[in-house]
């Protein structure tokens, strides 16, 4: 399969535009849920729940936004991404203001867990590579995925200390109110991101249904890796962010030591995301994707087995945050480059379907494991198992776009 002849392709957004919009929407989103661990002691020690309270709320965030996923990908393939974004924008405001409502377990789950899970999908990266796959040039891809995963991480390092602040400072119910109003600041960079109207006939070249791009790549092998993978990175980063704050606690370190730890990790991250956007033109994406998952487990380890100080704790939180979405620029332009770019934010969406199981598995398991043990150590050494495993898997993937039958103009038009 080859990208459309130039002559023959739609009309592109400016990928300035596209890249700027995106990124700022991501920021918005991304900060807004990587501090959500900051919330677990002050709202389970006020309402009286147990960790495992909160931690199911945001398991299910995750599961909702990875079941949610496919649906906002294919919605935005075949619409655009603007009406998705806008009312993915709404939902996420008007979860964080219920989330800062509920007073029981059930409405923290409906809120914190269906509701913005539900809103994540519609308004992060599946959604946004879809169009950065529409309208940037295959040789530029890899690299603009970096960009926008970058801006992702530079929005968590921006986001935890001001959520920090916000709550020490206004309170835990009050923040989420503000988190809120910062939501629909999505909404007017939605239309940066309005492209021509896409339908049917808006991609040239090899046209598939819905129903048969799904089915191309369950059946492929190199997309099941993928989605395996991607499995283990969702039980790694959301276990780490939900729970390091509370492991940290536990252990006698200052509330500021955790703030600073997830700030790092946002930092450190807009250097990894975007270096892995840029090697992924350069370099084999499953040796990238392979090196990850294999250097998270190494960084567990060392971890896990040094004395526990602050300093400790940074250091961990910097090598991590070079690792910690850096997987998602090679994988997104994996799954383009294999499948092209007609149903990306779709497929793009499934993989992170497995994504979001591994992370409902990755905070419920701690918070599950934790009330049961007193301890976080059986999840951190899950973890590190489970990198060791994505490492292996991740190379053989072929990266080769499919191999697809040649449609004549007339069977085509039949």
């Amino acid at each position: 399969m080859t990208e459309p002849h130039p002559a023959h392709t739609p009309a592109r957004l400016s990928m300035n535009q596209v890249l700027l919009c995106g990124a700022l929407i991501v920021t918005l989103s991304m900060g807004i849920r990587h501090g959500f661990g900051l919330w677990l002691d002050p709202i389970t020690s006020e309402r009286g729940w147990s960790r495992e309270t909160f931690a199911f709320a945001i398991a299910i965030q995750n599961l909702a936004w990875g079941i949610a996923g496919p649906v906002t990908g294919m919605l935005a393939d075949r619409f655009g991404a603007l009406r998705v974004l806008l009312v993915g924008s709404v939902a996420y405001a008007l979860g964080l203001v219920l989330m800062a409502l509920s007073t029981s377990g059930l409405a923290f789950t409906g809120s914190a867990g269906l509701l913005i899970g539900m809103a994540q999908s519609g308004t992060t990266y599946a959604v946004i590579y879809g169009v950065i796959g529409r309208n940037v040039d295959p040789s530029k891809r890899s690299w603009a995925m970096g960009v926008a995963a970058a801006a992702g991480s530079f929005g968590q390092f921006l986001m935890v200390p001001v959520e920090s602040w916000l709550i020490n400072h206004l309170g835990w119910q009050n923040a989420l109110f503000l988190l809120g109003c910062a939501a629909l600041a999505i909404m007017p960079l939605a239309f940066g991101l309005r492209e021509p109207k896409l339908g049917h006939g808006a991609h040239r070249g090899h046209q598939q249904s819905i129903a048969s791009a799904v089915r191309e790549a369950f059946g492929y092998r190199s997309f099941q890796l993928l989605m395996a993978g991607y499995f283990v990175c969702g039980f790694q980063v959301v276990f780490i962010g939900v729970h390091m704050p509370s492991y940290l606690k536990d252990h006698g370190m200052a509330p500021q030591v955790a703030t600073g730890a997830l700030a790092l990790i946002g930092l450190f991250n807009v250097l990894g995301t975007y270096a892995a956007g840029v090697l992924g033109q350069r370099l084999a994406k499953r040796h990238i994707l392979a090196a990850i998952y294999a250097l998270r487990s190494l960084a567990i380890v060392v971890f896990l087995t040094v004395p526990l100080t602050p300093a400790s704790v940074y250091v961990f939180a910097s090598v991590m945050g070079v690792l910690w979405l850096s997987t998602i620029p090679p994988t997104n332009a994996v799954v383009a480059q294999i499948f092209g770019v007609q149903y990306l934010s779709m497929l793009g969406g499934f993989v992170f379907l497995s994504h979001q199981i591994g992370s409902f598995l990755g905070v419920w398991l701690g918070g599950r494991l934790y009330d049961s043990t007193g301890s976080y150590d059986i999840v951190w050494w899950i973890a590190v198992a489970l990198g060791i495993f994505a490492a292996f898997i991740n190379l053989p993937v072929r990266e080769s776009a499919i191999a697809r039958p040649v449609h004549s103009p007339s069977t085509s038009a039949a």
